[in-house]
């Protein structure tokens, strides 16, 4: 969690609740409010040229959304949707730094935030950095589990649909199906029950 629930509400945050589908805010609107996830999941994406969704990031419970923008002049670069139904703390961006200014120990939270995401971008860089469809599954399969405590072999789950990680990683759908059963067959992953255990 970036920010305890009861500062945020303490602030003057209203509770949102989403829908599936639902838009949070659209690429190319201004940031106005901070945003953090009490429960749910969020996709930051962005469509290319030929409308193809890319999946910058998927965000869940104690997440915030697109913060680093409060404190720039600059507009969302992305889209943030709801992919499941979504509760979600919205405090207007005035009372966000009024928040900073009155708990200055949320702060070192907010660079933690800010360093994860930085640290996700430097490994979405190497993923598209490589042609190899193993190489672009096995970075963001290790990132997803480097969070967890647990590291031994096959002891996580991937949250992820087959889609989701064709979307985030830059492969067709069918090139991703066929490559993690290529990694099945080499013992790197297991698929139980339609689940990728890695």
């Amino acid at each position: 969690m970036v920010i305890e629930e009861t500062i945020i509400k303490l602030s003057g945050a209203k509770v949102k609740e989403y829908s599936v589908g639902d838009i949070i805010f659209s690429e190319g609107s201004s940031p106005l409010y901070y945003y953090q996830i009490v429960e749910g999941e969020v996709k930051l994406n962005n469509y290319n040229e030929d409308g193809r969704e890319m999946i910058q990031s998927i965000l869940t419970n104690g997440h915030s959304i697109g913060e680093f923008l409060l404190f720039m002049n600059k507009l969302y670069p992305m889209n943030a949707v709801a992919i499941t139904p979504c509760t979600i703390l919205r405090l207007s961006k005035n009372k966000f730094f009024s928040l900073l200014e009155n708990y200055p120990e949320t702060r070192i939270n907010i660079i933690q935030s800010f360093s994860d995401s930085m640290y996700f971008k430097f490994v979405m860089g190497q993923i598209f950095s490589t042609k190899n469809p193993a190489t672009k599954l096995r970075a963001l399969m290790d990132y997803l589990k480097s969070l967890q405590a647990d590291q031994e072999p096959f002891s996580f789950q991937i949250p992820l649909t087959r889609q989701q990680m064709a979307s985030i990683t830059g492969l067709r759908v069918e090139t991703t199906i066929r490559t993690l059963k290529n990694l099945e067959r080499e013992n790197i992953v297991k698929i139980h029950n339609r689940k990728i255990l890695y």
